[in-house]
């Protein structure tokens, strides 16, 4: 198979792109650092790698090698969780995601031959928050800033359907694993000093990042798999109890409850993506078949802290 993949160099997208060479597929990296993709994918271990420059905001040559592909992942976005929200750093949130997604599926319009498949990511934020609701996919939207996020890049996203391309639509929860929230909280952790964020009676809606991998996976290679799925595992947890658990695998306490105004003035609105959180159930994900290598939390952070 070969696939086109944004956002290749990123935490998730790497650990893609290693599945995929390890499954002898062909991968382009579309990328705006081609030295730090040349870094990431040395070619003496990635020889089915191709590293194209691209700018995700603006036409050019490189929709061209859309053309042939059988699978497009769209992987990338500004980071949601760095950095205060400012208006300037929202709007920046918004079109890394709406822009970017539009000019894909414009290569994709425009390609010769059209990939079979399209895997856009999304995000949980898509539903709001909540302490007492459950979500799945059907659930409706929410109207906070990030549900408005999601709304626009999967609506962006949908727009490949008109050509005859499946889509196939992952709304990620919080992927564990060496990189992305994981990495923030470990030294805290391991510095004797961690604790519950907040009131810990947050949902806490997680998935590893080995099962999010095979997820992407099977929505690449089997046409069945399409319309929207929750990327989380099917055992969510309240925040104190994922604490607790991080706690136990790393061997250190988690006794020091860090309060919700510190990470505000630290994070300003963005503290909302761990004081708020949403308990999301992975319905259709469960009912397409697939199976889970980690379904339960402490085995899901033993895979990678042990």
């Amino acid at each position: 198979m070969k696939v086109a993949i944004t956002g290749a160099t990123g935490f998730v997208g790497s650990y893609l792109v290693k599945r995929l060479q390890a499954e002898g597929d062909r991968t382009i990296i579309l990328t705006r650092n081609t030295d730090h993709a040349n870094r990431v994918f040395p070619k003496s271990a990635f020889p089915n790698v191709e590293i194209v420059a691209y700018n995700p905001h603006q036409s050019g040559d490189w929709q061209k090698v859309i053309s042939g592909c059988d699978g497009v992942v769209n992987l990338a976005g500004a980071p949601i969780g760095e950095g205060r929200w400012t208006a300037e750093r929202k709007q920046e949130i918004i079109n890394s995601r709406k822009i970017g997604t539009q000019k894909l599926v414009e290569a994709i319009a425009n390609a010769e031959k059209k990939p079979s498949v399209l895997v856009n990511a999304s995000a949980i934020g898509y539903y709001g928050t909540s302490e007492t609701a459950a979500y799945q996919e059907s659930s409706p939207p929410g109207d906070d800033f990030l549900a408005q996020v999601c709304i626009a890049w999967e609506a962006e996203a949908q727009k490949v359907k008109d050509l005859g391309v499946r889509l196939a639509i992952l709304r990620f929860g919080v992927v564990l694993g060496m990189g992305g929230a994981i990495a923030k909280m470990l030294p805290v952790f391991k510095l004797f000093a961690g604790g519950t964020i907040g009131t810990g009676k947050q949902w806490f809606s997680w998935i590893e990042v080995d099962d999010l991998v095979n997820l992407i996976v099977a929505a690449l290679k089997q046409p069945e798999i399409e319309g929207v799925y929750n990327a989380t595992a099917p055992n969510p947890v309240r925040m104190a109890d994922f604490c607790h658990a991080l706690g136990d695998v790393l061997h250190r306490p988690s006794w020091l409850p860090v309060p919700a105004f510190a990470l505000e003035l630290l994070m300003g609105d963005a503290a909302m993506v761990v004081l708020e959180g949403q308990k999301v159930l992975p319905k259709r994900t469960l009912e397409s078949g697939f199976t889970y290598k980690y379904p339960d939390l402490k085995p899901a952070l033993k895979s990678f802290l042990s």
